[in-house]
């Protein structure tokens, strides 16, 4: 694989993501958006776990790993498809976009990291100040939309600490194995909650929003992941901290081209505050990877 053609496939799958989950909720709800995603993406990472040869281990510890990524999956995807419903998609990226820094906090807590310089409590103070801009814009009109920035805010929360979590099991397994096995639990767990919620009804799907599932499913779930890990070991980690600025803003401008989504003026700012935050958290503390994007 072409390291710049991985880089460049990162962006663009963080990047299209946002969008995809919105148009994959269209006719038959979010909750079958995200249930059709993980299974398909659990069926399509064991089959490169597979093919691969890779090991899929059941120990004490790939387990809690699994589950740990499963508690991931399902706390914060499911706030973030229910969401995206009451927001422009490009604002989910933005706001996912402050996860270096509550990742840093939760290391500071968990894991006893020196995460948090002064330089580091200034990201996080700039992004603070951004996300109260975007809080207070005309983006956010009713209760809804303000519920939702909420529960985006929650799934940042969920996504940061399982990370924390994963890091602090260290499992050393492949990180396609990993994610195999997290899925596999992840798909699980969203199967019982629509058999819990809709029985045994498939609902009718767009084509629009069948493409989207079945994108989400192969680059949002699977290979997005493979480029990632393929492109950091090949790539310096400041290269890739990159990632995170960019993305949010190519969202914002996707969602904006491809769905009449508007930008006003207040997301601009906020965004540009978050992208700050998070330049003086990624190029002072050097990090040597990147959390994922998890939307």
């Amino acid at each position: 694989m072409s390291v710049p053609a991985a880089y460049i496939g990162v962006i663009l799958v963080w990047a299209t993501t946002p969008l995809a989950i919105k148009w994959s909720g269209e006719g038959s709800g979010f909750l079958f958006g995200v249930t059709s995603r993980m299974i398909l993406g659990a069926l399509l990472a064991l089959a490169l776990v597979a093919v691969l040869r890779l090991p899929l281990p059941w120990h004490r510890k790939a387990v809690k790993t699994y589950v740990a990524i499963a508690s991931m999956l399902y706390g914060s995807m499911m706030c973030t498809y229910w969401a995206i419903q009451y927001l422009p998609s490009g604002l989910i990226s933005v706001l996912f976009g402050t996860t270096p820094l509550i990742t840093a906090v939760f290391a500071a807590l968990l894991l006893r990291e020196d995460s948090l310089r002064p330089q580091h409590l200034l990201g996080i103070g700039l992004a603070l100040s951004g996300l109260w801009i975007i809080y207070a814009s005309d983006v956010i009109n009713s209760r809804l939309s303000a519920l939702g920035v909420g529960a985006i805010l929650l799934a940042v929360l969920i996504h940061s600490a399982s990370s924390v979590l994963i890091k602090h099991i260290g499992a050393e397994l492949p990180a396609l194995s990993i994610t195999a096995g997290g899925l596999v639990i992840t798909a699980m767990l969203y199967a019982l909650t629509w058999l819990g919620w809709h029985g045994t009804y498939i609902p009718d799907v767009p084509e629009r929003a069948a493409w989207a599932i079945g994108y989400l499913g192969l680059f949002g779930s699977v290979l997005g992941f493979v480029m990632f890990f393929y492109a950091l070991k090949h790539v310096p980690a400041n290269t890739m901290s990159l990632i995170t600025l960019v993305t949010p803003v190519a969202a914002l401008l996707i969602g904006n081209q491809f769905n009449n989504e508007p930008v006003l003026p207040d997301t601009w700012a906020g965004t540009a505050l978050i992208m700050t935050g998070l330049v003086f958290h990624q190029w002072r503390n050097r990090p040597a990877t990147l959390p994922e994007s998890q939307i």
